[in-house]
């Protein structure tokens, strides 16, 4: 007598927990408490900040998961939380998975995921930056103009990725605007590549979003909906101050354009970098899909930025670094030129694989005039804007991962 026994065969998976908290103290020189008719008005700021404000990164919970699924394919996931340590509250406007939230399929021919993600500017450039590096959010472009600091996560999107052959990789990414009746709008597509071998890398990438003020700048859910809602920023009012003035202006752009280039060499303990960036509303004065113009604005403003890094691996714990950015607006219709420089500095110590303790100086100046018709006042990303040209700040924080 044979006794035949039917034998479950289940895929091997895995699931991990991971995180990242990160506090500090910080400075601010200068911070808007009002913008009566006179002018700004401000003064100097103390205050606990949470690392997605002014750190090297932004509190955080996550899962990420993969199953195999055989024949070199595996199902994979990751959901990731954002929210502050000072009040327990949610980041990225309220999301439950603000940071990240996605599901797809990897195999050695790519990785495509569907959901809400990072573009491939993101990808491919943003570890060239300072902010990537040691300088964290504080050391980000001015109004994080290039998203090189992570500050937009596209949503409903479609991102592939190539697998790495020879150090050259690339990637592309389309979302989906959802609207009945126009494929076009509010739709956001991206591509970008990169190269790495021995102690050079090189990357680049490309995003296109039509409707930005609704696509990029308003994904999160506390944004408004509403073709009056400006989600770029605001001009601030006798009782509030400015927010992202530098930018806040161009909410009625039918197009944003973003190319953004960057390069790092190393050389023993030493590391060279440089990015570049252009940054382009297009088609200002579109109130139709877009959003509010009060100013009455038209073409496009353009910013092109620079920036220059060093950083110096002293011993194995302790890192160093420092940055220059230029960041040059043309402004829109007969708005004028205005301009931020900004120089920072860091030190970065690890006090085991997972814990580490650091500080961050930067110090921004600004000239022109702004997107909101104003004489151009500085503006530390993450940080409430200053009352004139110039703002310091400056943070000791401490992170740890798990």
């Amino acid at each position: 007598m044979v006794s035949m026994v039917a034998v479950p065969c289940f895929a091997q998976s895995r699931v991990t927990l991971f995180g990242l908290i990160d506090e500090g103290f910080n400075y601010l020189s200068s911070a808007q408490t009002s913008r009566p008719a006179t002018g700004p008005v401000g003064h100097s700021q103390y205050s606990l900040q949470d690392g997605a404000t002014g750190g090297l990164g932004g509190s955080r919970w996550g899962l990420r998961g993969e199953e195999d699924l055989g024949g070199g394919l595996a199902a994979i996931f990751q959901l990731e939380n954002g929210f502050s340590i000072n009040n327990g509250a949610l980041a990225q406007g309220g999301a439950e998975f603000g940071r990240q939230a996605w599901v797809g399929l990897r195999h050695d021919l790519g990785t495509v995921t569907l959901g809400r993600q990072y573009d491939p500017v993101v990808v491919f450039v943003q570890a060239f930056s300072a902010a990537a590096q040691w300088g964290g959010y504080l050391s980000a472009h001015p109004g994080d103009i290039d998203n090189l600091a992570n500050t937009r996560r596209i949503n409903n999107a479609v991102k592939y990725m190539s697998p790495v052959i020879r150090g050259f990789s690339f990637g592309a990414m389309y979302s989906l605007g959802g609207v009945p009746g126009s494929v076009g709008r509010n739709q956001v597509w991206s591509a970008g590549f990169g190269y790495s071998v021995a102690n050079f890398g090189f990357g680049a990438g490309y995003l296109n979003a039509r409707n930005p003020n609704f696509s990029f700048y308003g994904t999160n859910p506390n944004a408004g909906t509403a073709i009056t809602s400006n989600n770029l920023g605001s001009a601030g009012s006798a009782t509030s101050p400015e927010v992202s003035p530098i930018i806040a202006g161009y909410a009625s752009a039918n197009t944003v354009q973003i190319i953004a280039t960057g390069i790092s060499y190393q050389l023993g303990a030493a590391t060279l970098g440089a990015l570049y960036s252009n940054v382009q509303f297009r088609g200002l004065g579109n109130t139709s899909t877009s959003g509010p113009n009060p100013l009455g604005y038209s073409g496009s403003a353009i910013f092109n930025t620079g920036e220059l890094n060093f950083k110096y691996q002293i011993t194995p714990a302790l890192t160093a670094g420092a940055a220059y950015t230029y960041t040059r607006d043309s402004g829109a219709s007969d708005l004028g030129v205005s301009i931020y420089q900004q120089g920072s500095a860091g030190v970065d110590y690890l006090l085991s694989k997972r814990t580490d303790i650091y500080s961050i100086i930067v110090y921004q100046h600004a000239s022109g005039t702004d997107s909101l018709g104003r004489p151009a006042v500085a503006n530390i990303m993450g940080q409430t804007a200053s009352a004139n040209d110039h703002q310091v700040a400056v943070r000791l924080g401490i992170r740890h991962k798990f």
